[in-house]
């Protein structure tokens, strides 16, 4: 049995291999934003993120007065 755990293992340690060399690969082709696009595509992420935090809020505030009407 020991043989069969080694060469099953030797088997993965080949297809972990495989795989590295093709995650390798796939990171060659990625197209890297410079730095100029990234603080820009950051900034309006933030933007993004605020308005929708605000949005959030102005519906939960209306949803929360309508309730309090209803019940109170």
């Amino acid at each position: 049995m020991p043989a069969q755990t080694s060469a099953k293992r030797g088997l993965g340690i080949k297809k972990f291999g495989k795989f590295l060399r093709a995650v390798r690969s796939e990171l060659k082709k990625v197209i890297w934003p410079n730095r100029s696009e990234l603080t820009n595509n950051t900034i309006i992420v933030i933007i993004s993120v605020i308005l929708v935090i605000f949005a959030l809020w102005v519906l939960d505030s209306i949803f929360g007065l309508a309730l309090n009407l209803i019940v109170g």
